[in-house]
């Protein structure tokens, strides 16, 4: 065990844990630590508290000490500056006619760099526009290109409940979401009502999917044979909150309507809850199932400083035994394309014409006596 504090560096960001240095901080403690990104202020989430070694990434940073009244003032200084940072850098992105989107920008603490999050729909070549922004800020200057979720998460909003969007009100981390939770919970499989603000698939879909997951452990499925009370009978429907299935009884003529009964009141026959193969009905148009595959892609983050360069033509290292290398491995040509022809030959060389130095000599028959 190990003691720690938990140490927020956004208003609803990731728990990062620290070493307290034999220090008691109180929750909401501004704090100065050493990151990955240099020295940051952060505010303390958790206060001291014992954690297993097994939760901890080591090697564990310590905290270097609590805040002070001129770090906050620095603090709040570059906030300001993250302002006039962000009208600066859509002016260059005009001027560059680059097709992409400014979220947000960051101020390091120590001003050693410049955090840029943008949006895009594809890659963007944004090293000019990282020349331009150095030449004006004189520092080093960072761009992360974001998915739309950590777009909704930093600029917030209102859900299609009303209320402000989960990942901008307390959710630290997503948690992956699928359209299998929709169909589980009985939903509507409509892109418009089960996305969010960030046009992918809601996150409260989450909350409820473990006790719906359980749920459906317990009850029988759709096509299982049961016992009633009042005999054999096929299920043909289930209502997983109000505890109720629809059963279509043996006894009962075809057109009969089914009766309703509590799980409690019936038994499952056969081993694990037997289906039968019974064919489902559309449950949406097949407009919508790219919509639907779109709300569920997973995002691709992006974090760079600049687009990779390839190496000018003279530097390219090349292998000089690569050719040769090729050749014997294949038998010098390759046999399937040779077979049925020709031995090559090589081509006979020419005779060299003879030097006819002595154009005026005549030939023998014609010589003068």
């Amino acid at each position: 065990m190990a003691t720690v504090i938990g140490v927020r560096f956004k208003e609803v960001g990731k728990i990062y844990y620290f070493d307290p240095t034999d220090i008691d901080f109180k929750q909401n403690d501004k704090v100065i630590v050493e990151t990955s990104r240099g020295v940051e202020c952060g505010t303390v989430a958790l206060a001291n508290k014992e954690v297993e070694e097994d939760k901890i990434v080591h090697p564990l940073k310590k905290v270097l000490r609590q805040a002070t009244k001129k770090d906050l003032e620095h603090l709040a200084e570059n906030k300001k500056r993250e302002v006039d940072a962000l009208k600066i850098c859509e002016e260059k992105i005009k001027a560059n006619n680059l097709d992409m989107k400014l979220v947000d920008v960051e101020y390091t603490f120590d001003n050693s760099k410049i955090l840029f999050y943008f949006t895009a729909d594809g890659r963007v070549d944004f090293r000019q526009l990282v020349k331009d922004l150095a030449n004006v800020f004189r520092t080093r200057i960072e761009l992360r290109q974001i998915g739309v979720r950590d777009e909704a998460k930093m600029l917030g909003g209102l859900g299609v409940c009303g209320r402000p969007c989960c990942c901008n009100s307390f959710l630290g981390e997503f948690q992956p979401v699928s359209i299998k939770m929709a169909k589980e919970q009985g939903l509507s499989l409509s892109p418009v009502k089960i996305s969010g603000t960030c046009g992918r698939l809601m996150c409260c879909l989450k909350y409820e999917q473990e006790a719906y997951t359980d749920l459906i452990k317990k009850t029988p499925k759709v096509g299982a044979t049961v016992k009633t009370p009042e005999g054999k009978g096929t299920v043909v429907d289930t209502a997983l909150l109000t505890g109720t299935i629809k059963v279509k009884l043996d006894s009962t003529p075809s057109e009969a309507a089914p009766h309703v009964y509590n799980i409690k009141e019936i038994r499952p026959l056969g081993k694990n809850f037997p289906t039968e193969n019974i064919e489902e009905e559309p449950l949406i148009e097949d407009e919508l199932t790219d919509d639907l595959a779109k709300l569920e892609e997973e995002e691709i983050v992006a974090e760079t400083t600049q687009a990779p360069q390839r190496p000018n033509k003279g530097e390219r290292k090349r292998n000089p035994n690569h050719k040769y290398q090729n050749r014997k491995n294949n038998g010098g040509h390759n046999q399937n394309h040779n077979q049925g022809k020709k031995p090559y030959r090589k081509p006979q060389q020419r005779k060299p014409r003879p030097n006819n130095r002595n154009k005026n000599t005549n030939k023998e028959g014609n010589k003068n006596t």
